[in-house]
């Protein structure tokens, strides 16, 4: 199950997974961004906060989470992943290598400082 909650007027996306993630989430997720970026160039930020990475149910569910990230992360300026486990605060190490937007990772206790990172790429887009 991902929850996610898109802050429209700064564009930042809140991703919060809690148990293993299934295609639908994915799908969920692109029909609320694809509108907001119909009228914008970019997604100022992406905020994964995360207990621990809770997997995907099937195979088809990590396709669609690749898929996901293949089609926008071009488009996403910031990448904070607010999290205490160790797997997840190394993913900046190794996503920064792959993706396009600037990935950054925050300690749960920080997630306000991780929300202020993100829309510090609000402030330089205007």
């Amino acid at each position: 199950m991902l929850k996610h909650t898109l802050i429209s007027p700064e564009g930042i996306l809140i991703l919060e997974p809690s148990a293993p993630l299934e295609a639908a989430d994915f799908k969920a997720v692109a029909k609320d961004i694809d509108p907001y970026l119909a009228d914008h160039d970019a997604l100022s930020g992406v905020l994964v906060l995360a207990q621990a990475f809770p997997g995907w149910l099937n195979l088809e569910a990590a396709i669609s989470h690749l898929q996901l990230i293949e089609r926008y992360h071009q488009k996403i300026k910031k990448l904070a992943v607010v999290s205490d486990n160790g797997l997840l605060a190394e993913l900046p190490t190794f996503a920064g290598h792959l993706l396009h937007p600037e990935v950054k990772h925050f300690s749960e206790d920080a997630y306000e400082d991780a929300l202020s990172w993100l829309r510090e790429a609000v402030t330089a887009g205007r």
